[in-house]
């Protein structure tokens, strides 16, 4: 219920919300961002790598079979880091973008932290350090209140309003304020140069949930919101309206052919909407 990226059907990854964590992994843990003291620190952590992997693999062939899948789930988590070291690498020569180290842990407001790990993931893009991202705006089954809305209810029991109007505007208001910080996120992608037009002309986001009415439990008709211009892939400025019931994967596996990942089956899916293909 609180991640949206998985390593495997069973595996979940861990999410991760603290803003200055999140810089660290992607730039390093010190506050010289030069070029050379990126490549020492990249140096640094490879030479640690190199001998993990030694070590581990000398003592995986004394461990029975069991163990032995333990092992290699550590060292799959190894060659994540090799993986994204390798990337620091491709691109220590890109000069880092002004932005303040976040010093303390989580912002008081939810706008002020949302508006920081976009202000990130703008980073990350920006520099080329990922092109995919996982962005969860409120944790499954949430107890955040937003007394900066004047809302002192937990977001989860407004969802489950019994159709009263009281509650059901104070659960209007909270969506609206989500909305407003992917609004945010949009207008800093839309203000970024990349290649021949900007970032957001060149990327295609997904905003959504799992649950269309929180009150009845509903996971079908889900209101979702495409953003981005797939690089010329997707024509914007349209509301389309499928077929009830239409798997959610439907949308996303039509979404992985748009980016050059044809898929054949993604979970429950029946087949891509054929809506996506008139661009």
């Amino acid at each position: 219920a609180n991640t949206l990226s998985w390593r495997n059907p069973t595996t979940p990854l861990p999410m991760e919300n603290q803003p200055r964590a999140v810089l660290e992994r992607l730039f390093g843990d010190a506050d010289d961002t030069s070029q050379h003291a990126r490549l020492e620190r990249i140096r640094e952590d490879r030479s640690i790598l190199d001998s993990l992997v030694h070590e581990v693999d000398s003592f995986r062939g004394t461990l029975a079979a069991g163990d032995r899948n333990k092992v290699d789930q550590y060292l799959d988590a190894i060659r994540d880091i090799e993986r994204r070291i390798q990337l620091a690498e491709v691109r220590s020569d890109v000069e880092l973008p002004e932005l303040a180290r976040p010093t303390g842990g989580i912002p008081d407001t939810f706008a002020e932290h949302a508006k920081l790990m976009f202000d990130l993931q703008v980073l990350a893009l920006q520099t080329d350090m990922t092109r995919v991202i996982t962005f969860m705006m409120s944790r499954e089954v949430s107890p955040r209140t937003y007394p900066e809305l004047g809302i002192p209810d937990p977001h989860h029991g407004l969802s489950h309003h019994q159709n009263n109007p009281v509650q059901m505007e104070k659960l209007s208001k909270v969506n609206l304020h989500h909305i407003e910080q992917f609004a945010y996120f949009l207008d800093r992608l839309q203000s970024t140069p990349d290649g021949d037009g900007t970032l957001l002309d060149h990327m295609l986001m997904l905003y959504g949930c799992g649950i269309s009415d929180g009150n009845q439990h509903l996971h079908v008709n889900l209101p979702i919101l495409l953003a981005g211009g797939a690089a010329g892939r997707l024509r914007g400025g349209r509301h389309v309206r499928v077929v009830d019931e239409t798997p959610l994967t439907n949308l996303q596996l039509s979404l992985l052919d748009k980016v050059g990942v044809p898929t054949e089956q993604l979970g429950d899916s029946t087949g891509q909407l054929a809506h996506l293909s008139d661009v």
